[in-house]
């Protein structure tokens, strides 16, 4: 019988350096697919794409499924790191509101995937729900942060940011004609900063 202490030494031990890099070749490499094909292109063009043997893509993704779903949570861990990135600038407020635009642009960039993806049965709110939770408190610190330097009015909530950067965003599912997510941030941000308060 295996003692239960090297078990847990096993079950502990990091990814080799070498099955974090696949993994992450064959997530940019379904990402690329998927927005030219669609979600049915078959996954020996994704591991060709990455570099690796089908074995290697089921290893990490048993199903498609599996892979959409690591697709939408890397995109939330990298605007999340992004946020990250922007806190303790030296000016908030910038920081701030250039955060809004990073996450605007690449929300309308990946909006067909995700719509796609959806169509699939995928649940963002479920499947990325820890993810989420991680890019609302990096949020929330760059918006102290802002509110704190005066940039941004004392009222404002994180809620009411991530209500109104969520219509924004919608905004590119709009038809077209419809202003862009881009032309309704430069209106959300107005309001957002403390010059736009009533006097």
């Amino acid at each position: 019988m295996v003692p239960k202490p090297k078990v847990l030494m096993q079950s502990c031990r990091p990814p080799r350096a070498d099955s974090v890099r696949n993994r992450a070749r064959v997530l940019a490499a379904a990402e690329t697919v998927f927005a030219e094909q669609g979600l049915s292109a078959p996954v020996d063009v994704i591991a060709e794409k990455a570099g690796v043997g089908v074995g290697t893509l089921y290893r990490h993704f048993p199903t498609k499924e599996k892979l959409y779903e690591a697709i939408l949570i890397e995109r939330v861990v990298e605007i999340t790191a992004d946020a990250r990135a922007r806190l303790g600038s030296d000016d908030p407020g910038t920081a701030f509101f250039g955060f809004l635009e990073h996450l605007v642009d690449q929300s309308s960039l990946k909006r067909d995937l995700i719509n796609a993806m959806a169509g699939a049965g995928v649940v963002f709110e479920v499947v990325a729900a820890e993810a989420k939770l991680e890019l609302e408190a990096a949020m929330s610190e760059l918006l102290a942060a802002a509110q704190s330097a005066g940039s941004v009015r004392s009222d404002v909530t994180p809620a009411v940011v991530v209500s109104l950067v969520g219509a924004t965003c919608m905004a590119a599912d709009q038809p077209h004609g419809s202003p862009s997510p881009q032309q309704m941030l430069t209106i959300v941000c107005d309001g957002l900063r403390v010059t736009a308060r009533a006097s």
